[in-house]
Formats: C-alpha cells, sequence, structure tokens
C-alpha cells in the first residue's frame, strides 16, 4: 500500500512565501513522476508542478518564475517552495505520486494554502 504524507500550507499574506513537503512510503517502484496539484473551491483540480527522476520539471504557466519544485529522487520526497504568492493561488494543495506497472495516481490528502491580499 502507498501512503502520501503531506506537511507544510497554511495562511499567508500576498507576496508571502510557504514551502510544502511530501513524502511517500510503500510499495513503490517504476516511478513516472511525483508532483503537486492543487483544486481551488468550485473549480477542477489543475496541475501545479511535476518532476521526474533526473531532475526534468514541469509548471503550470501560471506559476512559472515563483513556484520551485525539487525531489522525486530515491527518498521518493518531494518540495514545493512558493513564492510571491497571490489571492489566486488559494487552493487545496495534493501531492501527486504516479507509479507502478501499469502506471496509476497516488494522492495526498491535501493541505489547505491560502492568500489573503
Amino acid at each position: 500500500q502507498v501512503q502520501l504524507v503531506e506537511s507544510g500550507g497554511g495562511l499567508v499574506q500576498a507576496g508571502g512565501s510557504l514551502r510544502l513537503s511530501c513524502a511517500a512510503s510503500g510499495n513503490i517502484f517504476s516511478i513516472n513522476h511525483m508532483g503537486w496539484y492543487r483544486q481551488a473551491a468550485g473549480k477542477q483540480r489543475e496541475l501545479v508542478a511535476t518532476v521526474i527522476r533526473g531532475g526534468s520539471t514541469n509548471y503550470a504557466d501560471s506559476v512559472k518564475g515563483r513556484f520551485a519544485i525539487s525531489g522525486g529522487n530515491v527518498k521518493n520526497t518531494v518540495t514545493l517552495q512558493m513564492n510571491s504568492l497571490k489571492p489566486e493561488d488559494t487552493a487545496v494543495y495534493y501531492c501527486n505520486l504516479k507509479a507502478g506497472l501499469p502506471s496509476r495516481d497516488y494522492w495526498g490528502q491535501g493541505t489547505q494554502v491560502t492568500v489573503s491580499s
């Protein structure tokens, strides 16, 4: 069984920073990527950023230049450093692991990020 445990999140003023961390444990093999998604109230879940083994990253256009993802290594951890936060970044952030054969998605429980104006 695979578990994803998230930490970080909270309330911050616009322009501030937060750091999210996620650690995956269990029977993990054939990792495709680790990353973060978010879901704002009344909206669909969307990609924030992903990282694959070897370090290649992918970001949503809305966070490029402000957020930085790291990890996805043999320790099965991933971190999202969020800078210059905006009120529109307010959402529940979910850690994601895509792994296994056949590949499937695993999700954390979600952590709330609230950015006040």
